[in-house]
């Protein structure tokens, strides 16, 4: 009893101070997604730190190149895991069976898997062909790629770990893999060699897989076979194919927002220190986006059922709890970036390249509007609110677009690209914000999730 009390009183005293928000949210889940954020951010500002150590600087930006153009695979998701989301997040609040989201959950995470091993093998093979690239170098390369590019079939998974309230076992999978992946970082510092973090950072990846599968094959969200899975992923996509449209209009924009600056940077100003630059900014503004689904993730399952419960008050109410809470941390980096900046980046970067004052002061400005960006998406993309949520990805592209012609034609460095970076992506977080305000609090509060044809 003794032992125990002190643990009692100090998580009735957490939820004290959490106050009405305790009743919105798990605390427990609060607690490991605000981990596996900071870890996950952790974990990008430490590779900048290693990498900026262990290699030149003209094969980090390499690297950084490799790793930005995993990523574009997303291009291929079409947020068809967010549909995913959506319809097993309907199954279980209604209490249903139906096989058929589980075979569809089993052939859209297959069809990931495959896109990766694929990009895997055209970065190898793309790689080797260069003189100056030793096979060795070439299987790196593709390996860090495979690294990267497997978040990919890892979020479905989350999503439907979510739909169907196991997010606490997912998260728990999840701490392990960022501190797994961390402490294989770190190693380099001692002597672990480039080729071996690569080799045991992916076999962490195929243990956590099989760890996570197992789980949702034991809550029945994924079907224990792989027989007509190719049919069910036509039948997706016939079912779903006008919000496939939309969804990966917004998750080829939210892509082309965020990563096309890594094709323009080095093409217009260069490898080297303005490579390094821009992926140092967006490991910071990018990181925060990690750091914020620690406030919304946990917030979802209340805004989902509020929504489909027609509880506009407990809509509103989680909303404002998710904002409240991704304040804290975005208040927190701007206070590091502006009182500390110098000393932190000098830390990170070493001798391969100075981050000056006005890139800072653009990234706070990033910040704050990643905060209303994020907020305002998530509850969209959610509440199945897919038509508004391409409509602003494509004026953001187009305006990103336009935006880079004028920077380049003008002349303008690094810096100067970075502020019209900022301006647009402002401009975007308005419109987002101004489509929940309209569409899902007044308008539309409380009716059917619109994205998804009825059952």
């Amino acid at each position: 009893m003794s032992t125990q009390a002190p643990v009692v009183d100090g998580i009735s005293g957490v939820r004290r101070a959490l106050g009405p928000l305790s009743g919105l949210l798990s605390l427990r889940y609060l607690v490991l997604r605000s981990f596996t954020a900071m870890a996950a951010v952790a974990n990008g500002l430490v590779q900048t730190f290693i990498f900026a150590r262990v290699l030149s600087p003209r094969d980090f930006s390499i690297f950084i190149l490799i790793g930005s153009l995993a990523l574009t695979l997303w291009m291929l998701e079409l947020g068809a895991a967010k549909i995913l989301f959506v319809q097993q997040r309907q199954r279980h609040l209604k209490r249903q069976a139906d096989d058929a989201i589980a075979v569809q959950s089993n052939a859209l995470i297959l069809l990931y898997a495959f896109i990766v091993l694929c990009g895997s093998g055209l970065c190898f093979a793309v790689m080797a062909s260069r003189p100056s690239v030793t096979p060795l170098q070439a299987a790196q390369f593709a390996a860090f790629f495979g690294f990267i590019a497997l978040n990919l079939v890892w979020f479905p998974l989350r999503n439907v770990s979510i739909a169907v309230d196991d997010f606490i076992i997912f998260e728990t999978l999840e701490a392990i893999r960022r501190v797994g992946h961390l402490a294989l970082m770190l190693a380099m510092l001692i002597g672990l060699s480039l080729s071996a973090f690569l080799v045991l950072a992916n076999l962490l990846w195929v243990v956590l897989f099989a760890a996570c599968i197992w789980r949702l094959l034991g809550k029945r969200a994924l079907a224990c076979r792989l027989r007509g899975c190719f049919d069910a992923l036509a039948t997706f996509w016939r079912r779903h194919r006008a919000e496939l449209l939309r969804t990966g209009n917004y998750a080829v924009g939210e892509l082309a927002i965020y990563y096309f600056p890594y094709l323009v940077v080095p093409m217009a100003f260069g490898l080297g220190a303005p490579t390094i630059i821009l992926d140092t900014v967006f490991k910071v503004f990018r990181g925060a986006t990690l750091i914020y689904a620690a406030g919304l993730d946990p917030l979802v399952p209340q805004q989902t059922r509020a929504f489909a419960e027609n509880d506009v008050a407990t809509l509103k109410k989680a909303t404002w709890a998710a904002a409240m809470l991704c304040a804290v941390p975005t208040i927190a980096l701007c206070a590091v970036v502006l009182l500390a900046g110098d000393r932190v980046f000098a830390l990170l970067l070493g001798h391969a390249a100075t981050i000056p004052h006005m890139a800072m002061a653009i990234l706070v400005v990033l910040l704050l509007a990643n905060l209303a960006q994020n907020v305002a998406s998530n509850l969209l993309l959610h509440t199945g609110f897919f038509r508004e949520l391409a409509r602003v990805a494509s004026m953001m592209v187009a305006a990103m677009a336009l935006m880079s012609a004028i920077v380049i034609a003008c002349g303008a460095d690094v810096l100067g690209f970075l502020a019209g970076y900022a301006v647009v992506y402002v401009v975007g977080a308005t419109l987002y914000i101004s489509y929940v305000i309209k569409r899902v609090l007044v308008e539309r509060g409380g009716k059917a999730m619109p994205g998804l044809p009825r059952s």
